[in-house]
């Protein structure tokens, strides 16, 4: 097992605070929008882009590293998990979208908990322009990413028969959401988790970095999830969050849920 794994939140905030101080250096004579690596800090921590650690490391035997190929031509790197104990193997598979740094390496503690504890498969997608990923994150290619992964899953043999459920944590919350809305009347998606995200960027960047609020209209990502989450009418939802966390408000998930009580009733009965 690797010495250290990322902490799934999100980056510390003096982190990002020491990125948009440099990036606020660097571009201040031309400043018109937010650099994305602050909102998609994927070379946090140093070497995220190349040291990817393996399910091997994790003791998780039953595994594939994928190469997955998106519409618009990048390739996003995944591991498809598989529980141990076959015997117990529930027909769910979850899709997971992690938070806005690190990547699927240092989330292999959770896919072992999900395929060993809870007997689910996983597939754990990268986004582009993390880990072993082509491409460049935006709002627009983590739709599409996400879509991606999810059609790979409706694809194959081995798991177009299973429960779907979607599993985002902070942005990943975000790009969560926005696929369920998106694919609920297929009926194969039976369950949405999400952990610690929130409402969305512009009301994000002031409570995460304060230091950076006067940044927030020029930034061009958006992930409207306090709009989007109300359309989720089919899809149950199970709301984790932190009351410690120092980055993302449980408040922000308080409101999240109350958008989506109006619905919650309608989705339990359907899912069942």
């Amino acid at each position: 097992m690797p010495a250290h794994h990322y902490s799934d939140s999100v980056v510390p905030l003096y982190t990002i605070t020491k990125s948009i101080r440099t990036h606020h250096r660097q571009h201040a004579t031309h400043t018109n929008t937010v650099p994305s690596e602050i909102i998609y800090p994927r070379n946090i921590p140093p070497g995220a882009r190349t040291d990817v650690p393996r399910p091997s490391q994790y003791g998780i035997e039953d595994h594939e590293e994928l190469s997955i190929p998106t519409p618009d031509g990048e390739t996003l790197s995944a591991f498809l998990l598989r529980p141990a104990n076959k015997s117990q193997a529930r027909p769910v598979t979850i899709l997971a979208f992690h938070g806005n740094a690190g990547n699927i390496g240092h989330r292999l503690p959770i896919g072992r908990v999900l395929t060993n504890d809870v007997n689910c498969t996983v597939l754990m997608l990268e986004y582009r322009g993390y880990g072993l990923s082509t491409g460049t994150p935006n709002e627009q290619g983590l739709v599409i990413d996400a879509q991606t992964g999810l059609d790979y899953i409706r694809s194959r043999d081995d798991l177009k028969n299973n429960k779907i459920v979607i599993f985002g944590q902070s942005i990943g919350g975000a790009v969560a959401i926005d696929l369920v809305s998106k694919n609920q009347e297929a009926g194969d998606i039976k369950g949405l988790i999400l952990e610690n995200t929130f409402l969305s960027i512009a009301k994000m960047i002031p409570n995460a970095v304060p230091v950076a609020k006067w940044l927030t209209p020029f930034c061009h990502e958006y992930w409207r999830s306090e709009e989007m989450i109300p359309k989720i009418t089919k899809v149950p939802i199970l709301f984790l969050s932190g009351l410690q966390d120092e980055i993302v408000p449980y408040v922000f998930l308080s409101s999240l849920d109350q958008f989506g009580d109006t619905n919650a009733n309608e989705a339990t009965d359907q899912a069942t």
